[in-house]
């Protein structure tokens, strides 16, 4: 008896891409190489930022859309962190203002001139001191102003007040080991996280109570991400046992504190 193996056919298999112009990229950068999982890199209609290697500190790039091709390696930096930069995010009302977390246990608020930096950027507009541990995830509320989430490796998750540099909130007992990622819902009424404890939450920041949890999403021990869906939905990408990638999608049916994930 013959076994003929059946190798299911991809529709993509004869697409190809075009690679884009080296005048149309960002070249000579010379990105972060620290141990953390993050984008390194964040971008907004004006700008584009990217976390890069520095001495004697952390520090990111902020590049013009257009100042595309070979960046000089003098290119002025915002480099106000004593420690390497972990996570930035653009602020989603004023596109020239972002946030950066950092190894030196700080998140720092920053106001990026209209036309790009002419000289290293020193000195933020906010400093928002409350993490014991590196502060590797920042992101701001989707639609309330001067509304920042940060979440360190003490497994702390701090909601700020930036314009008066003060703590909202304060969510330190439900993330039972190292957060992976954190994701506003659409309203900013929720936030979904992934942990190291192989969970996703669904949290609500403002109860400070667990809505949903769905344990291992992903069995694997690799590090996995979650992010809400413009509909509701929850997506997740890790790994299983076998470290093999997976994608996830999650209906969130989930009427009453501490339900599952459907």
């Amino acid at each position: 008896m013959s076994f003929r193996k059946v190798v299911r056919q991809s529709k993509f298999r004869h697409v190809f891409g075009q690679p884009v112009k080296n005048d149309q990229c960002y070249e000579d950068i010379r990105v972060s190489r620290v141990t953390w999982d993050s984008t390194f890199c964040a971008v907004n209609p004006k700008f584009l930022a990217v976390i890069v290697e520095a001495s004697g500190g952390g520090a990111f790039l902020v590049l013009p859309l257009t100042k595309t091709g070979r960046i000089d390696k003098a290119y002025p930096t915002v480099c106000g962190h004593t420690g390497p930069v972990l996570d930035i995010d653009w602020c989603p009302h004023n596109d020239e203002v972002i946030a950066s977390g950092s190894e030196d246990c700080t998140v720092m608020v920053w106001q990026i001139p209209e036309n790009g930096l002419a000289s290293p950027l020193t000195e933020p507009v906010v400093v928002l001191e409350g993490h014991t541990k590196r502060v590797g995830i920042v992101t701001w509320h989707p639609t309330a102003r001067n509304v920042l989430l940060s979440a360190g490796c003490d497994n702390v998750v701090l909601i700020w007040n930036v314009g008066t540099a003060e703590e909202l909130y304060r969510l330190d007992s439900l993330h039972p080991d190292l957060i992976y990622n954190v994701s506003w819902n659409r309203n900013g009424s929720l936030f979904c996280s992934a942990c190291k404890d192989k969970s996703v939450r669904i949290i609500d920041p403002r109860r400070g109570v667990l809505v949903a949890e769905r344990e291992k999403a992903h069995e694997g021990a690799r590090p996995m991400r979650a992010i809400f869906l413009a509909d509701g939905k929850v997506f997740t990408t890790g790994f299983s046992r076998m470290s093999e990638r997976q994608l996830a999608l999650w209906d969130p049916g989930w009427q009453r504190e501490g339900s599952g994930l459907a």
